[in-house]
């Protein structure tokens, strides 16, 4: 053991010094005998040659000599996702060429006895590797070095979104597989945890999935594989998953590559049907249904004038709150966003396209603390120990969701990132504020078809996802004497642009209040009116709500005699 020490001492310091003395290359970019690199070697002119890919020093180059151990050694990354090593080669046991394994860069791992023992899956966020998963080749366990947590799905970091197609499988072989059958042509990902957790798998790349064309899915012809499919399809936008059906007699696209199968893989994959959900039933087959529905669950409103009318806010609703400009929907708003994260357990998603997200979070922070912590001189008397402790207490539990981008954006976009906090975060209540920044995304310059257009998917959102939304939106100019600011009273026919408000919303709230008013409580006093409640019937004023200069904050005004004073004539249409 001695001398072989000494003998390996000898041979690391004698080609330190030839290379210290001869070392200059003479040939760069040609293949490594050991990883399999095509290009990473580079030759000096005494024949000695390094891999700049798997690190490996070659004493002969072209007599392909090469010591067992490298004559550098490098650090170890943490964490260590690279400790198994490995080659790039043909994964015999799955039929699968090395040129593919490389394109999703699995690498083989063989025994003492040379033969096939394990496959190295990579995984990664944002292009850096982040995992490492192990499949056995013998017993087929799995293991995983690193985590997976907030990766994407297996190869998704080799193909762009945006792409016309993509197809989802069940597994990393089928991945590559696929990827063969279809002619190493079209993006092909797989999930990352086998059919129980694919909707989870999915949620967590929702936007990357849906950013394609075409979602076919892929996966295995058993029950847990069909089961998966139509959950994983029904998550995505309607109209975009298709679903593979494999011939009898094959249980994935790997068997199917294993036995030849390209053509009859191919055409089940062309002739993938689009996902839909059964909608036709036979009512008299339902009695039981019927008489065991699911009750609809309300969650109050801060205000019991408002909850006599409307019942509550229910998810699966769309509510449309609407003003004129300064009569206090933005203090209306927030106070509901407080009250939606306070007295439920349900995730909140907020997109507020006029404002950052720190205007946003000092919104709902002040309703916290009944005071104005949007002004600078009033959150600094705070200090940052109270103010963390506020901070901790309303978003430190991951329920709340908040678009970051301040301004308008393509329609498209924000309509992605609504299906995403109501599919990817689980947000069961949504607010956007508000539909006229919605609106000045779009170029058409049509107002009216722009308006019916966002009403029409908002209202599919809603139908679709189940989640509650409450839409923001502004008030036409009145022609006359008096406007808005001056507390006239709204009808349906004063919503700005088009019909479609009125008509897609199950509840429609307008605020009035005559800011201009000399009397003081008069100025601060908004006034709550039902113009629609699809799940009443009940309609007309509900409440007033009046504003505290001091704390900022909406409390409700009871005295009858006030809202019933002063009512004008409603304006024609």
């Amino acid at each position: 053991r001695s001398h072989s020490r000494k003998t390996g001492w000898l041979f690391y310091l004698t080609t330190r010094v030839i290379m210290q003395e001869q070392s200059k290359f003479i040939k760069y970019h040609v293949p490594c005998h050991e990883c399999g690199s095509k290009d990473a070697v580079s030759v000096n002119a005494d024949g000695s040659a390094k891999c700049f890919s798997c690190d490996k020093f070659y004493s002969n180059y072209e007599g392909n000599v090469t010591p067992m151990t490298n004559y550098i050694k490098q650090p170890t990354p943490k964490p260590n996702v690279n400790a198994h090593g490995g080659i790039f080669a043909k994964l015999t046991d799955r039929n699968i060429s090395k040129e593919t394994a490389e394109k999703y860069g699995v690498k083989v791992v063989y025994d003492a006895n040379g033969q096939l023992a394990q496959h190295l899956y990579p995984f990664y966020i944002n292009h850096e590797q982040c995992a490492t998963k192990i499949r056995y080749v013998r017993d087929k366990r799995f293991s995983f070095d690193g985590t997976i947590q907030d990766s994407g799905l297996f190869g998704q970091n080799l193909f762009k979104e945006g792409g016309k197609y993509l197809t989802i499988v069940e597994g990393e072989c089928d991945a590559m597989a696929t990827y063969e059958l279809l002619g190493s042509k079209w993006a092909v990902v797989s999930i990352k945890r086998g059919a129980a957790s694919a909707v989870k798998d999915i949620k967590e790349s929702l936007e990357y999935v849906e950013s394609f064309d075409n979602v076919v899915i892929c996966f295995d012809k058993d029950k847990a594989g069909t089961e998966a499919s139509q959950k994983v399809a029904s998550i995505i936008k309607p109209g975009k998953a298709k679903i593979v059906t494999l011939p009898n007699g094959y249980k994935d696209p790997n068997d199917m590559l294993n036995k030849g199968k390209h053509q009859d893989f191919t055409r089940a994959w062309w002739d993938a049907q689009v996902y839909t959900p059964s909608g036709i039933i036979r009512v008299s087959e339902k009695q039981h249904d019927f008489l065991n529905r699911e009750r609809k669950q309300s969650v109050p409103y801060p205000w019991e004038g408002l909850n006599k009318k409307l019942l509550g806010l229910r998810a699966g609703e769309l509510v449309t709150l609407t003003g004129g400009t300064g009569l206090g929907k933005s203090s209306i708003t927030r106070e509901l966003e407080h009250w939606l994260i306070n007295q439920t357990d349900d995730n909140v998603g907020i997109i507020a396209l006029e404002e950052d997200w720190k205007r946003t979070v000092d919104g709902i922070l002040s309703i916290e603390a009944s005071d104005k912590l949007f002004i600078d001189s009033v959150r600094d008397d705070y200090g940052d120990a109270k103010l963390t402790s506020m901070f901790d207490k309303v978003f430190s539990n991951d329920r709340v969701f908040i678009h970051a981008h301040f301004g308008a954006n393509d329609i498209d976009a924000i309509f992605a990132k609504l299906r995403y906090l109501i599919v990817g975060c689980d947000c069961k209540w949504v607010v956007v504020d508000h539909l006229h920044m919605l609106v000045s995304s779009m170029l058409d310059g049509d107002e009216r078809k722009a308006i019916d257009s966002i009403m029409h998917r908002l209202r599919s959102m809603v139908e679709e996802t189940g989640a509650g939304i409450i839409l923001v939106s502004h008030l036409r100019r009145i022609e006359g004497n008096k406007g808005h600011e001056n507390g006239i009273s709204v009808s349906l026919s004063h919503l700005r642009g088009s019909n479609s408000i009125a008509q897609l919303s199950d509840s429609v709230i307008a605020l009035e209040r005559n800011q201009q008013s000399d009397d003081d409580l008069e100025s601060r006093t908004t006034k709550l009116r039902i113009l629609k409640s699809r799940y009443t019937g009940d309609v007309g004023m509900a409440c007033s709500l009046v504003y505290d200069k001091e704390t900022g904050r909406l409390s409700e005004y009871e005295d009858l005699e006030m809202l019933n004073s002063k009512e004008e004539d409603i304006i024609p249409f």
